[in-house]
C-alpha cells in the first residue's frame, strides 16, 4: 500500500492493487480522459449551437420559442440516459470497464451522424425534428453509460496516492471538449457570415466530431483492463449463482444510491448551469445583457480553460488535504459568490466583466467537480461501482440538469434574470447536507475492501 501520510478515515484511499506501473497508469488514464472528452465535445456543442439548430429544425416565428423547442430536444436526451446508466453500468460490472468505454463512444458516434446530416426541417418537414430527437437520444444514452465506467476506471487505475488527481481528469476532460467545442464556434462564428452560419456552417463542429471518434475508438482499444476488476471478476467467477450488480445495489446499497443522488444534483447542475447554459444565457434578449456570439464563445473558452486547470489543481490539493475540505469549501462558494457575481455582470455588462465573472463561475465548478468524480465511485464497492455511479449521477441528470436550459430559459424570461445562480443554490445546500453520510459510506466501504 502506497500512501501520502496525510489522509485519514473516509479521506484516505482504497485499497492499490500492485503491478500498475506508473507509466501505465497515466496511459490508462490519457487514452479514457481523451476519448471522455471526445464524447462530450459532440454532447456540449448542441448547446453551443442551440440558436442554429433551432432556425434549421423548427419552424417559428418567435425565436425564444424555437430556441425553448431546441431545449426541450436537449432535455429529451436525457430520457435515454437512465437507460445507459443502466446498460453501461451493468456492462461494466460484469464484463468490463474497457468493453463499457467502448461501447459508449460508439453510440456517441451515431448520434453526432444523424445530427451532423439531418435535412432542416424546410426540406422534410416534421421528419427534422424526429430525426434530431433521436440523433440526441443516442447521444443521451452515450453519455449515460459513460460516467460509470470511466470514473471507475480512472480511480481504479490510479496509484494510490494520486486517486483524486486521475480522476480529476474525468471533468477536466470535460473541460476540455468545452474548450475545444468553445474554440471552433469562436473560429466558425469569426469565419462565416451570419448566412452561412443559419444555413449549413453550424454543422462543422458535428463533423469535426466524427472525424475524431475513430481516433477515441482506436486509443480505447489499447486499453488495459483494471486489476481492482479483473481480481473482482475472479473472484465473482467462483460463485455462479452470485446476484447481479443491479439487484445487489439495490438490496445492499440503497442508501448510498441516495446519498450519490443528492451530491450528483449539485455537480450536474452546476456544470449545465454554468458550463453549458451561461453561454446562451449571456447573449439571451431576456438576460438583457446584449453580447454576441463572438463574446460568448471567448468567455465559454476562457472559462473552460478554467475549468481544466480548476480540476486538475483540485486534484492534486485533495491528494494532499484530503477531499472533504475541498468539497464543502466549493460548495459553500457556490452559494456565495454567483449571485453578486451575475449582479455585476448586469450592472457593468462588458466584455471585460464577462470574461471575470464566467472565470469565477467556472472556478467555483472546477472545485467541486475536480474533486467528486474522486469520492462517488468509492462511495460503491468494485463489484457495484460503476452501475452504483452511473445511476445515482443519471438519475440526478435527467431529474435536474436535463430541464435546466429549459427551465432556466423559462425562468430567466418569466421571473427572475437571476434563475441559474439560484438553481445551483439549491443544488448546493442539498449537497451540503449529505455530505456527511456520503464520507460514512465511503469509510464503510474502504473498511470492507482494506
Amino acid at each position: 500500500m502506497v500512501t501520502t501520510g496525510r489522509t485519514t478515515g473516509a479521506d484516505a484511499p482504497p485499497v492499490q492493487h500492485e503491478g500498475v506501473p506508473h507509466t501505465i497508469a497515466r496511459r490508462s488514464v490519457a487514452a479514457a480522459a481523451f476519448g471522455n472528452a471526445m464524447e462530450w465535445y459532440d454532447f456540449s456543442v448542441y448547446a453551443f449551437f442551440a440558436g442554429y439548430i433551432a432556425h434549421n429544425f423548427f419552424r417559428s416565428g418567435n425565436a425564444t420559442s424555437a430556441l425553448m423547442s431546441t431545449f426541450v430536444v436537449f432535455g429529451a436526451g436525457f430520457v435515454a440516459r437512465p437507460l445507459g446508466a443502466l446498460v453501461g453500468g451493468v456492462y461494466a460490472d460484469r464484463i468490463g470497464r474497457k468493453a463499457a468505454l467502448m461501447m459508449s463512444i460508439g453510440a456517441m458516434g451515431i448520434g453526432t451522424l444523424v445530427i451532423a446530416v439531418a435535412p432542416p426541417v424546410a426540406t422534410i418537414g416534421v421528419g427534422a425534428p424526429i430525426l434530431l430527437l433521436i440523433g440526441r437520444l443516442f447521444q443521451g444514452f452515450s453519455t449515460g453509460s459513460e460516467i460509470g465506467g470511466a470514473a471507475s476506471f480512472l480511480i481504479e487505475s490510479a496509484p494510490a496516492d494520486r486517486r483524486s488527481l486521475y480522476a480529476s481528469w474525468l471533468q477536466a476532460s470535460m473541460g476540455i471538449s468545452n474548450l475545444l467545442s468553445a474554440l471552433v464556434g469562436f473560429i466558425i462564428t469569426s469565419v462565416f457570415p451570419e448566412s452561412a452560419l443559419q444555413d449549413w456552417a453550424w454543422r462543422i463542429p458535428f463533423v469535426l466530431g466524427l472525424l475524431i471518434i475513430p481516433v477515441g475508438v482506436y486509443i480505447r482499444r489499447q486499453l488495459p483492463e483494471t486489476e481492482a476488476f479483473t481480481e473482482q471478476d475472479s473472484a465473482a467467477g467462483d460463485d455462479g449463482d452470485q446476484p447481479g450488480p443491479l439487484r445487489i445495489l439495490l438490496t445492499e446499497h440503497r442508501d448510498a444510491l441516495g446519498t450519490a443522488l443528492l451530491v450528483s444534483m449539485l455537480w450536474t447542475i452546476s456544470v449545465y448551469a454554468f458550463l453549458i447554459y451561461l453561454p446562451t444565457y449571456y447573449k439571451l434578449p431576456e438576460a438583457g445583457l446584449g453580447f454576441t456570439d463572438q463574446q460568448t464563445f471567448l468567455a465559454s473558452l476562457v472559462g473552460n480553460v478554467v475549468v481544466l486547470v480548476g480540476c486538475l489543481a483540485a486534484g492534486r490539493l485533495a491528494d494532499r488535504v484530503g477531499t472533504r475540505p475541498l468539497l464543502v469549501g466549493s460548495a459553500v462558494s457556490m452559494i456565495i459568490l454567483p449571485t453578486p457575481c451575475l449582479m455585476w455582470l448586469h450592472a457593468q455588462p462588458y466584455l471585460p466583466v464577462l470574461l471575470a465573472v464566467h472565470m469565477v463561475l467556472c472556478a467555483t465548478v472546477a472545485g467541486f467537480a475536480g474533486v467528486v468524480s474522486s469520492v462517488l465511485p468509492r462511495a460503491f464497492p468494485v463489484r457495484v461501482r460503476s452501475t452504483g455511479l452511473s445511476l445515482s449521477y443519471n438519475i440526478a441528470a435527467v431529474c435536474f440538469a436535463g430541464t435546466t436550459p429549459l427551465l432556466m430559459t423559462w425562468a430567466t424570461a418569466d421571473l427572475t434574470v437571476y434563475a441559474p445562480t439560484i438553481w445551483v443554490i439549491i443544488g448546493s445546500a442539498c449537497c451540503l447536507a449529505v455530505l456527511p453520510s456520503l464520507y460514512r459510506q465511503v469509510r464503510r466501504v474502504a473498511e470492507q475492501e482494506g
